[in-house]
């Protein structure tokens, strides 16, 4: 069935209450597969709670005395941005930025669009629902195989601990020569130690799913003088 109609029989509320738990749990098994906090059941409630809205918008529908296509008269997109404005609470939880990281944007975006779907499938567009469903689960899932195809710069901080017995233009020289681009830099003496510490922000191009520090790394850690070392991934 498709579309909003003035009667809703329980075979109507059966059908769309299925088809958005079956859409909730496909696209929320993306995100549990990942281990993220709104995984599965996070999103399942979400789809579920905006399509029992939309249900509820058609059983409560005032239509005596009107003829089916007059339900702009009721302004009935008060109802779904209503929802959608809620949703973006939820949304906004799931994004945290640790230092120069930001993550959970693609959760919430999940969680906005199983919303959208859950007001497709429970305003009685079906098909767009499903529609919807099979090109999120396409970005979700397929997107991410092909980004894995391609390489992606990505930026991380290296920090040293130096003694008197390395010059700085020696580790800018060996970075320099790995193809990892020096974006900034700070210095911290310790003046009663005799040693430095010298962090630097640098950009490399790696693939997704690529994690391992670049080989500049353990040639650097092995190098005398270098007494701590530090590769953090930034973003």
């Amino acid at each position: 069935m498709e579309g909003m109609t003035t009667s809703l029989q329980w075979s109507d509320i059966a059908l769309r209450l299925a088809v958005t738990v079956v859409v909730g749990i496909v696209i929320g098994l993306n995100r549990s597969e990942h281990g993220k906090a709104a995984g599965m059941r996070t999103t399942l409630l979400v789809c579920l709670a905006a399509s029992v809205a939309m249900i509820q918008v058609n059983l409560l529908l005032p239509t005596a005395g009107r003829p089916p296509g007059s339900f702009v008269m009721n302004d009935l997109m008060r109802f779904p941005l209503g929802i959608l404005t809620g949703v973006g609470f939820i949304g906004g939880g799931a994004i945290l930025r640790r230092e120069s990281i930001v993550i959970g944007v693609t959760t919430a975006a999940t969680l906005w669009l199983v919303t959208v779907i859950g007001l497709c499938i429970g305003g009685g567009q079906i098909a767009l629902g499903i529609a919807a469903t099979a090109i999120g689960v396409f970005a979700l899932w397929g997107l991410r195989w092909v980004e894995t195809l391609f390489t992606h710069q990505k930026r991380a901080r290296l920090t040293l601990k130096l003694g008197p017995g390395i010059d700085d233009a020696e580790i800018v020289g060996a970075l320099e020569a790995d193809r990892l681009r020096i974006v900034g830099r700070s210095l911290t003496l310790d003046r009663e130690a005799g040693s430095r510490e010298v962090a630097f922000e640098v950009l490399r191009v790696r693939k997704e799913g690529d994690t391992a520090p670049p080989a500049v790394v353990d040639r650097l850690g092995a190098k005398a003088g270098v007494a701590r070392l530090r590769w953090d991934e930034v973003s």
